[in-house]
């Protein structure tokens, strides 16, 4: 089970409305999530080997396939979960009150039980229902008949299955229109629901903390590997955990071995991450070892003006990728430095859509949508913007935030203020 936050009294990460918009407009019946991500996505339901445990890792000699996993979300009606039954306690609070297993449960039914929480009846009553689903796939089938499914219109995310998996599910279920779904779900899930910016909000803030906490500390002669270590301890105390830390020493590449030992003079991109209840945060900086030079000081702002043309730039019904030009021509505007200023949107994973590059003439598609790669910018799309430049054996050089999109354009998602100088060994940028 996990941790409860007051802030979060009733977790719902899907964006209901959306998700059911498009699957009108698809004339889908039902979304089936096959993938860890999805089925969090749809369900709230997170276990943390789901996106590691393949195959032959229980069953020697079998696939390398992850392990499979099933979350229904019905047009109508409400979702359900299929899961392994030893795993059913992590469900055991989520808003989803439909999940069904298979296989044996393999408790020892013979003490007499204690007192249980609400929850943990719930699993408990889970587990003592007989059976007859030998498998995952039994499982699903069942949920399906039971909601009159078995005719019915079903996008399912197929990216990630197998072919035998594939055939499987259309020979167990002969009489319904399956559908390709995958990228439908990808471009659901670029709009985040509230309870997705609140944790969103959350990362971001926790992860900008604990950034400075632990820069306040830099000073010439120390380690990388003493920051990040740092910067891993304040993430710990607000209940996040370390996703990345990175620097570019001298400008040769970005790195995440920590043996890089500060010179004064030294300015270095940086960029870090947490994750906080399963949604990323991704932020970067400049740190200056001493005072920075006028060329540091001159592209550093060439970086910063860049960035603010994004922003200003990043407004409903904006393409991405004409984000992207802003920041190419006002940076090219100070020079000719080389340099790739993009962004990407964030989540679940650390990259969603939309993603902020030049438009590639490739689309998002599937059996239910086939659109332009370039998305267009909507409201409460939460995104990235980044720029560096890397002069080899020199200096590196970051910028990166993290913003919302508005009614009225686009703001910072949390305050980044980065503060100069912290001390008189460091400036932040």
């Amino acid at each position: 089970m996990r941790h409860k936050d007051s802030r979060f009294p009733t977790p719902m990460l899907v964006h209901q409305s959306r998700a059911r918009e498009f699957m009108r407009q698809c004339k889908l019946d039902a979304i089936v999530a096959t993938s860890p991500v999805a089925v969090q996505y749809f369900t709230d339901y997170y276990w943390w080997l789901d996106p590691l445990t393949k195959e032959f890792m229980s069953n020697p000699g079998a696939s390398g396939e992850l392990l499979p996993l099933f979350a229904v979300y019905p047009l109508e009606g409400e979702p359900a979960l299929v899961l392994n039954p030893l795993l059913a306690v992590n469900a055991a609070d989520i808003w989803v009150r439909d999940i069904h297993v298979y296989g044996q449960a393999g408790v020892d039914w013979s003490a007499p039980p204690r007192t249980l929480s609400p929850e943990l009846q719930r699993v408990s009553n889970l587990l003592k229902q007989p059976t007859q689903n030998a498998t995952p796939l039994d499982a699903f089938v069942e949920i399906i008949r039971a909601r009159g499914l078995s005719e019915g219109r079903i996008g399912i995310e197929l990216e990630g299955l197998s072919l035998a998996r594939q055939t499987a599910l259309r020979e167990r279920l002969p009489r319904a229109e399956i559908r390709d779904c995958t990228n439908l779900i990808r471009l659901i899930r670029a709009v985040k629901s509230r309870e997705e910016i609140q944790r969103l909000r959350r990362a971001a803030e926790i992860s900008e903390r604990a950034a400075m906490t632990c820069f306040i500390e830099a000073r010439v002669g120390d380690r990388v590997s003493h920051l990040a270590q740092l910067y891993r301890t304040a993430l710990a105390e607000e209940d996040a955990a370390f996703d990345h830390f990175a620097y570019a020493p001298k400008g040769l590449g970005i790195a995440i071995e920590g043996d890089y030992e500060f010179e004064r003079g030294d300015a270095l991109y940086m960029d870090f991450g947490c994750v906080y209840q399963q949604y990323f945060s991704d932020s970067g900086l400049t740190l200056s070892l001493g005072e920075p030079s006028r060329q540091v000081t001159e592209r550093y702002n060439a970086l910063r003006a860049c960035l603010e043309a994004g922003v200003a730039a990043a407004r409903v019904g904006v393409k991405a990728s004409e984000v992207q030009r802003a920041m190419v021509e006002t940076l090219a505007s100070f020079g000719s430095w080389v340099s790739f200023p993009h962004g990407h949107a964030l989540g679940l994973e650390v990259r969603d859509y939309p993603i902020f590059v030049p438009a590639n003439n490739l689309r998002i598609q599937d059996d239910c949508i086939d659109i332009p790669s370039d998305l267009p910018l909507e409201v409460d799309m939460v995104f990235n913007l980044e720029a560096s430049i890397f002069q080899a054996g020199v200096d590196s050089m970051n910028i990166e935030q993290t913003f919302i999109v508005t009614a009225n354009g686009s703001e910072p998602l949390f305050p980044q203020a980065r503060i100069h100088p912290f001390n008189p060994d460091t400036a932040l940028y």
